[in-house]
């Protein structure tokens, strides 16, 4: 039975829970970081670091001052994993294990935080993502483990597995390798077959999206009875994993041998989407290359996933809309099913904010910090598509440009249009209709 609302209430709308959820969880992650407890040298991080590294770690970003591994306490450490783990699945997922009635508001804060079409069966929906996700994490950390072990021991090795897994799925980008090398990510098992399918296949199964998720389960293989907007995901994740790789292949890694070859070049085009792993150098790309990576971090992974970004299913509504113009159609459609024009104009409106928010934020700390252009928009395409891959910058940026990165995270976690419909005042329709007349465009 769905719970009465209290009247006093009833002017907070899901959007704005969502967003007041994700706030509470920064300020209380950043607390917690700067707690002599938490860092190695035992005087904790300074608010600005706490506050950042919060912000990455709730909007499963992996963008850092620090290196995780050696500024960090296990304390740190272990707060940073609780901060990627509850960003990871949603703030409002916790609800369900709270014990109290689940009512009308909770529902549809539930039904926006994992991008469900329907009020209906919510619940149930988010205790199967839940259990799966726990299920994956621990999968993903048993593969891992034999690794980890090899390289750290059991007790390290053990913590380092769980770590990683949790990292991948939620697509945040933290990692633990800095204790060989500060900042070095995964370089070190690049040529690792087994330890990069595992990572992959943890960032793929995170970003793919919950809904998509419960159509697999429900229909297996059976893919003319999925949901369009899963076989769309399925379609375009495919197309951004191996067109990219191909590039990679062919134009970045020639110098490699063959085998270490196709696996690095398969874990470049799955880790912009939006993990933020690396296992390889990406200062020594070519600038053609680092400008590819930015197009994949912007892109992101899908709705209602792990992952950050504009999202899969914009990009693939853009590009069918643009299609139906070139054809001379009247309407756009994926899979024999036509797509509303309130789809369309919420891609645009999307597309625009996540380009112009990008640019003009790479724009401003190249010109405060005095840096080459592409760099600073690799950064800003990295926090705005909650990515978390850099060319070195991060730590050496002012609290200028570092407080420009934690809006775009935050931005690119939460979602433009969640943010735009939390501060809009009014649920109403306007209906006022204005004398229609031609533009020129193109």
């Amino acid at each position: 039975m769905i719970k009465r609302q209290n009247p006093k209430h009833k002017h907070i709308t899901s959007f704005q829970i969502i967003i007041l959820g994700f706030l509470s969880v920064i300020i209380l992650g950043s607390i917690l970081l700067m707690l002599p407890v938490a860092t190695r040298d035992g005087k904790g991080a300074v608010c600005s670091d706490a506050l950042f590294t919060a912000t990455s770690a709730v909007c499963v970003t992996g963008l850092v001052i620090h290196d995780t591994a050696t500024y960090w306490s296990m304390f740190g450490q272990s707060v940073i994993l609780f901060l990627i783990q509850i960003g990871g699945m949603g703030i409002v997922t916790v609800a369900v294990f709270s014990g109290r009635k689940i009512g009308l508001m909770q529902r549809s804060t539930m039904q926006e935080a994992v991008s469900a079409h329907h009020v209906g069966g919510i619940v149930r929906l988010t205790k199967f993502i839940l259990k799966t996700s726990v299920c994956i994490e621990l999968i993903g950390a048993a593969l891992l483990l034999p690794a980890f072990i090899r390289d750290f021991g059991i007790t390290k090795g053990l913590w380092y597995a769980l770590f990683h897994s949790v990292s991948a799925f939620c697509n945040a980008g933290f990692d633990l390798i800095g204790i060989k090398e500060p900042f070095s990510s995964l370089t070190s098992y690049s040529s690792q077959p087994f330890f990069n399918f595992t990572v992959m296949s943890l960032i793929i199964i995170g970003g793919i999206g919950f809904l998509t998720w419960e159509d697999i389960n429900n229909n297996k293989l059976h893919f003319r009875k999925y949901r369009m907007q899963s076989k769309v995901i399925l379609t375009v994740t495919g197309i951004l994993i191996i067109l990219p790789s191909l590039y990679f292949f062919f134009f970045e890694y020639q110098n490699l041998p063959l085998g270490e070859r196709i696996l690095t070049s398969l874990f470049q085009s799955v880790t912009p989407r939006t993990a933020g792993f690396n296992t390889t150098d990406l200062t020594s790309f070519s600038e053609t290359g680092q400008m590819l990576i930015i197009l994949l971090m912007v892109i992101g992974g899908s709705p209602g996933s792990t992952a950050g970004g504009m999202k899969t299913t914009t990009i693939a509504v853009l590009v069918s809309s643009a299609l139906s113009v070139f054809r001379k159609k009247e309407d756009t459609h994926f899979f024999k099913r036509r797509i509303s024009d309130d789809t369309v104009k919420s891609a645009a409106t999307i597309f625009l904010l996540y380009i112009g928010l990008f640019i003009s934020g790479g724009m401003i700390i190249s010109r405060i910090e005095n840096l080459p252009l592409l760099p600073s928009l690799f950064e800003t395409a990295s926090a705005i598509g909650t990515v978390g891959l850099s060319l070195g910058i991060t730590s050496q940026l002012g609290i200028a440009s570092q407080f420009i990165l934690i809006i775009l995270m935050f931005f690119g976690r939460v979602g433009g249009l969640t943010l735009i419909f939390a501060a809009m005042k009014g649920t109403g329709t306007n209906v006022t209709k204005y004398p229609q007349e031609k533009i020129t465009v193109g």
